[in-house]
Protein backbone atom coordinates (compact mmCIF):
# COMPACT_ATOMS: atom_id res chain seq x y z
CA UNK A 1 0.00 0.00 0.00
CA UNK A 2 1.19 3.32 -0.94
CA UNK A 3 2.15 6.09 1.42
CA UNK A 4 -0.69 8.15 0.61
CA UNK A 5 -3.56 5.28 1.06
CA UNK A 6 -2.03 4.63 4.49
CA UNK A 7 -2.34 7.66 5.71
CA UNK A 8 -5.74 8.10 4.42
CA UNK A 9 -6.60 4.59 6.13
CA UNK A 10 -4.99 6.19 9.48
CA UNK A 11 -6.84 9.62 9.21
CA UNK A 12 -10.29 7.48 8.81
CA UNK A 13 -10.40 5.68 11.68
CA UNK A 14 -8.56 7.82 13.72
CA UNK A 15 -11.49 9.30 16.27
CA UNK A 16 -8.86 12.51 17.23
CA UNK A 17 -6.13 14.33 15.24
CA UNK A 18 -3.21 13.39 14.26
CA UNK A 19 0.80 14.67 14.51
CA UNK A 20 2.70 14.25 11.12
CA UNK A 21 5.40 13.11 13.67
CA UNK A 22 3.28 10.70 15.09
CA UNK A 23 2.06 8.99 11.35
CA UNK A 24 5.41 8.67 10.70
CA UNK A 25 5.85 6.50 13.46
CA UNK A 26 2.85 4.41 12.46
CA UNK A 27 3.68 4.29 9.01
CA UNK A 28 7.71 4.22 9.43
CA UNK A 29 8.53 6.81 7.45
CA UNK A 30 10.00 10.81 7.66
CA UNK A 31 7.82 12.96 9.11
CA UNK A 32 8.52 15.34 5.94
CA UNK A 33 7.26 11.89 3.36
CA UNK A 34 4.55 12.38 5.39
CA UNK A 35 3.30 15.93 5.19
CA UNK A 36 4.10 15.80 1.46
CA UNK A 37 1.87 12.45 0.66
CA UNK A 38 -0.79 14.37 3.05
CA UNK A 39 0.00 17.87 0.52
CA UNK A 40 -0.93 15.47 -2.00
CA UNK A 41 -3.99 13.56 -0.85
CA UNK A 42 -4.99 17.55 0.00
CA UNK A 43 -4.67 17.91 -3.01
CA UNK A 44 -6.67 15.13 -4.11
CA UNK A 45 -9.92 15.59 -2.30
CA UNK A 46 -9.91 19.20 -3.67
CA UNK A 47 -9.76 18.46 -7.30
CA UNK A 48 -12.00 15.58 -7.34
CA UNK A 49 -14.44 17.56 -5.33
CA UNK A 50 -14.34 14.86 -2.79
CA UNK A 51 -16.59 14.96 0.35
CA UNK A 52 -14.35 14.85 2.40
CA UNK A 53 -11.35 17.06 3.14
CA UNK A 54 -8.23 17.05 4.95
CA UNK A 55 -7.97 19.56 8.10
CA UNK A 56 -4.73 20.61 9.17
CA UNK A 57 -3.98 22.44 12.40
CA UNK A 58 -0.64 23.22 12.68
CA UNK A 59 1.62 19.77 12.32
CA UNK A 60 -2.36 18.16 13.61
CA UNK A 61 -4.21 16.17 11.02
CA UNK A 62 -7.46 15.19 10.65
CA UNK A 63 -10.02 13.60 8.28
CA UNK A 64 -13.49 15.35 8.27
CA UNK A 65 -16.62 15.81 6.18
CA UNK A 66 -15.98 19.11 2.96
CA UNK A 67 -18.29 22.00 3.71
CA UNK A 68 -20.47 21.35 0.87
CA UNK A 69 -21.91 18.80 2.45
CA UNK A 70 -22.23 19.91 6.12
CA UNK A 71 -26.04 20.29 5.74
CA UNK A 72 -26.25 16.25 4.53
CA UNK A 73 -24.20 15.30 7.27
CA UNK A 74 -26.26 17.43 9.82
CA UNK A 75 -29.19 15.92 8.64
CA UNK A 76 -27.55 12.04 8.67
CA UNK A 77 -26.13 12.36 12.04
CA UNK A 78 -29.30 13.78 13.47
CA UNK A 79 -30.79 10.37 12.35
CA UNK A 80 -28.22 8.56 13.56
CA UNK A 81 -28.27 10.09 17.02
CA UNK A 82 -32.32 9.75 17.34
CA UNK A 83 -33.02 6.02 16.18
CA UNK A 84 -32.55 2.87 18.06
CA UNK A 85 -29.01 1.57 18.36
CA UNK A 86 -27.96 -1.15 16.21
CA UNK A 87 -27.46 -4.72 17.98
CA UNK A 88 -22.93 -3.68 18.17
CA UNK A 89 -23.51 -0.52 19.14
CA UNK A 90 -25.90 -2.16 22.55
CA UNK A 91 -22.94 -4.72 22.94
CA UNK A 92 -20.54 -2.18 23.00
CA UNK A 93 -22.34 -0.14 25.11
CA UNK A 94 -23.20 -2.91 27.61
CA UNK A 95 -19.29 -3.93 27.83
CA UNK A 96 -17.92 -0.65 28.45
CA UNK A 97 -21.18 -0.06 31.20
CA UNK A 98 -19.61 -3.33 32.39
CA UNK A 99 -16.23 -3.05 32.02
CA UNK A 100 -15.26 0.30 32.19
CA UNK A 101 -13.23 2.64 31.61
CA UNK A 102 -12.08 0.40 29.10
CA UNK A 103 -9.72 0.97 26.42
CA UNK A 104 -10.52 0.87 22.29
CA UNK A 105 -7.90 -2.17 22.39
CA UNK A 106 -10.01 -4.40 24.78
CA UNK A 107 -13.17 -3.33 23.80
CA UNK A 108 -11.99 -4.76 19.98
CA UNK A 109 -10.58 -7.85 21.43
CA UNK A 110 -13.78 -8.90 23.76
CA UNK A 111 -15.79 -7.80 20.68
CA UNK A 112 -13.62 -9.19 18.00
CA UNK A 113 -13.90 -6.39 15.27
CA UNK A 114 -12.97 -2.57 15.11
CA UNK A 115 -15.38 -0.46 17.51
CA UNK A 116 -14.04 3.06 15.63
CA UNK A 117 -17.20 4.11 14.41
CA UNK A 118 -19.30 2.32 17.28
CA UNK A 119 -17.78 4.19 19.36
CA UNK A 120 -18.06 7.39 17.63
CA UNK A 121 -21.66 7.16 17.40
CA UNK A 122 -21.64 6.49 20.80
CA UNK A 123 -19.80 9.29 22.16
CA UNK A 124 -22.36 11.60 19.41
CA UNK A 125 -25.09 10.15 21.35
CA UNK A 126 -23.72 11.30 24.69
CA UNK A 127 -24.00 7.63 25.76
CA UNK A 128 -19.94 7.34 26.45
CA UNK A 129 -17.42 9.65 27.55
CA UNK A 130 -13.82 9.59 26.73
CA UNK A 131 -10.87 9.71 29.21
CA UNK A 132 -7.27 10.08 28.32
CA UNK A 133 -4.55 8.40 30.40
CA UNK A 134 -1.48 10.02 30.09
CA UNK A 135 0.28 7.10 32.26
CA UNK A 136 -0.69 4.55 29.00
CA UNK A 137 -1.36 7.14 26.47
CA UNK A 138 -4.47 5.53 25.77
CA UNK A 139 -8.28 7.03 25.61
CA UNK A 140 -10.50 4.79 28.01
CA UNK A 141 -14.28 4.71 27.61
CA UNK A 142 -16.99 4.92 30.18
CA UNK A 143 -20.68 5.33 30.54
CA UNK A 144 -21.63 8.94 30.24
CA UNK A 145 -24.45 10.58 33.02
CA UNK A 146 -26.47 10.83 30.59
CA UNK A 147 -26.53 7.41 29.75
CA UNK A 148 -27.07 6.49 34.03
CA UNK A 149 -29.93 9.57 33.89
CA UNK A 150 -31.69 7.22 30.63
CA UNK A 151 -31.60 4.43 32.70
CA UNK A 152 -32.80 6.23 36.11
CA UNK A 153 -29.60 4.52 38.12
CA UNK A 154 -26.88 6.82 39.80
CA UNK A 155 -24.12 4.18 39.86
CA UNK A 156 -23.01 1.66 37.21
CA UNK A 157 -23.06 -0.70 40.38
CA UNK A 158 -26.93 -0.49 39.72
CA UNK A 159 -27.06 -2.13 36.85
CA UNK A 160 -28.41 -5.69 36.72
CA UNK A 161 -26.07 -8.68 37.85
CA UNK A 162 -22.79 -6.02 38.40
CA UNK A 163 -21.03 -7.69 40.76
CA UNK A 164 -21.51 -11.22 39.03
CA UNK A 165 -20.60 -9.65 35.48
CA UNK A 166 -17.43 -7.62 36.59
CA UNK A 167 -15.82 -10.20 38.78
CA UNK A 168 -12.15 -10.47 37.80
CA UNK A 169 -12.86 -14.47 37.38
CA UNK A 170 -16.05 -13.90 34.89
CA UNK A 171 -14.64 -10.91 33.15
CA UNK A 172 -11.21 -13.04 32.32
CA UNK A 173 -12.48 -16.01 31.87
CA UNK A 174 -14.72 -14.46 28.85
CA UNK A 175 -11.52 -12.79 27.41
CA UNK A 176 -9.69 -15.65 27.35
CA UNK A 177 -12.96 -17.38 24.78
CA UNK A 178 -14.32 -19.83 27.50
CA UNK A 179 -17.86 -18.48 26.70
CA UNK A 180 -19.54 -21.77 26.64
CA UNK A 181 -18.46 -22.94 29.53
CA UNK A 182 -19.45 -19.39 31.70
CA UNK A 183 -22.62 -19.23 29.90
CA UNK A 184 -24.07 -22.08 31.78
CA UNK A 185 -22.78 -20.91 34.81
CA UNK A 186 -25.12 -17.56 34.72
Amino acid sequence: MNLKASLEAILFVSLKPLSSSKLASICSVKAKEVEEALGELKLDYKNRESGLTLVEAGKDYQLSTGEESAALIKDYLKDETSGELSQPSLEALTIIAYRGPIAKTELEKIRGVNCSLIIRNLLLRGLIEEKFDKKTNENFYLVSLDFLRFLGISSVTELPDFEKMTSLKVADRFLNDEETELLGEL
